[in-house]
């Protein structure tokens, strides 16, 4: 529904698919900020914005991004999974692995940007996060282009509800 400013209203868990693609924007969105802050503290002191900017980030692939890997992992590739579609399974497969890849990217990011965040370091290895931000970018890409509109084809409003059931619950959130 759009608004008298031209907006649109935020996804709800009414519709998943649409959730997860916006959860895909805020990590899109928490990326760019990473990428600033590499830049800032090549070029700049260390200063409270690189601290709160550290701290965001944590803060959001802490909780937030935590959360939209279970929603894939316990709630929307299972049930894609249960259509037993070879495309669908073949691309999970591929983001299973991406997934495993990213955990990784974030385990060695996550103490430069605790650092940071604690005042303790002035710079940030720039190939961890430009790896870390590579490989988002390329994981969500698959999943916006081919993973979701392949869903929308294949998951029923039976299955849609359970998902966004479990991702609701998993926040602690009643729909």
């Amino acid at each position: 529904m759009n608004s008298l400013l031209g907006s649109t209203s935020a996804p709800t868990f009414d519709d998943p698919l649409e959730m997860l693609q916006a959860c895909h924007g805020r990590i899109e969105a928490q990326c760019v900020t990473l990428h600033r802050l590499v830049d800032h503290l090549a070029t700049q002191e260390h200063d409270e914005q690189a601290v709160q900017a550290a701290r965001a980030i944590l803060r959001y692939f802490d909780t937030a991004g935590q959360h939209h890997h279970q929603d894939e992992e316990q709630d929307l590739f299972p049930q894609l999974l249960s259509t037993q579609d070879q495309t669908a399974a073949s691309i999970i497969t591929r983001l299973l692995q991406e997934h495993k890849t990213m955990e990784a990217a974030w385990q060695s990011l996550r103490p430069l940007l605790m650092s940071i965040a604690a005042a303790q370091s002035k710079t940030v290895d720039a190939s961890i996060a430009r790896h870390f931000i590579d490989v988002y970018a390329k994981h969500i890409e698959l999943e916006n282009e081919t993973l979701l509109p392949l869903a929308a084809t294949l998951l029923n409003n039976e299955k849609l509800r359970a998902i966004g059931q479990s991702m609701a619950a998993r926040r602690g959130v009643s729909i």
